[in-house]
């Protein structure tokens, strides 16, 4: 089953090309990692899905509706680059919020903000000012938020820029935990390395995917020992060109 389907997707802005009629297929339970430098069309692909922002032309569909459509919102889960939650709430206060958006009745929300908060591991800080948490933590209720209504789809931008390689290694169990689930995730990063964490990867550059498949298949295709590599060597063939 596919979840998230973009035919030819193109994102302008003035005489700037984000994005460059993007092809992508994703299937129920995968872990798709957006790969590519700064600037390379990652976070705009994420705020087209989420309905952010709206595409030029191209289409893209999540679970076989397009979008953006308010029919598919309350199954996608959304972490942008900044951490988005509120400072001068407490952690159980801005999990309760984002239930409410959500439109989670009082039961639900009691059951899902335990089952959240065990899985971050912010239990014994379910009642601390947001403000007063490390940055770890931040990022930690921030994806907390994203998961509190069970979404069939989780969208994160950016996840571990700017953590430490502790708090990067426990995200990426968390997502492994997420795609046993069932749960399908789409990530970006400009970090190669944790391309490794992805059952399929797509590699791209200028608002054009360059290179799509399983991370070691790519490798074995090009006869690289990264996918840093693979990329460079790419990119380098197509500045020739």
């Amino acid at each position: 089953m596919l979840v998230v389907e973009t035919e030819k997707l193109t994102k302008k802005f003035g005489d700037f090309t984000a994005l460059d009629k993007l092809d992508l297929s994703i299937e129920a339970g995968e872990t798709y990692g957006l790969l590519g430098p700064n600037g390379s069309g990652k976070t705009t692909t994420i705020k087209i899905l989420t309905g952010l922002t709206k595409a030029t032309s191209g289409t893209a569909t999540i679970l076989g509706k397009r979008v953006p459509s308010k029919a598919i919102m309350q199954k996608i889960g959304y972490m942008p680059q900044e951490t988005a939650v509120y400072l001068d709430n407490t952690v159980h206060e801005n999990l309760a919020l984002y239930s409410q958006i959500f439109g989670m009745g009082a039961e639900e929300t009691s059951k899902r903000e335990s089952a959240m908060l065990k899985f971050v591991d912010l239990t014994d800080w379910k009642d601390s000012m947001v403000t007063n948490l490390s940055g770890g933590m931040k990022h930690r209720l921030s994806l907390a938020c994203a998961l509190i209504h069970e979404p069939k789809l989780l969208l994160l931008d950016e996840p571990t820029v700017g953590v430490d390689p502790e708090l990067r290694a426990t995200f990426w169990e968390y997502f492994r935990k997420l795609a046993k689930k069932g749960i399908t995730v789409i990530i970006t990063t400009h970090y190669m390395d944790e391309a490794s964490h992805c059952t399929k990867v797509g590699l791209l550059r200028q608002g054009r995917l360059i290179a799509e498949g399983q991370p070691e298949a790519l490798k074995k295709q090009y006869g690289m020992d990264s996918l840093e590599d693979v990329f460079l060597t790419l990119a380098r063939r197509r500045d020739v060109k």
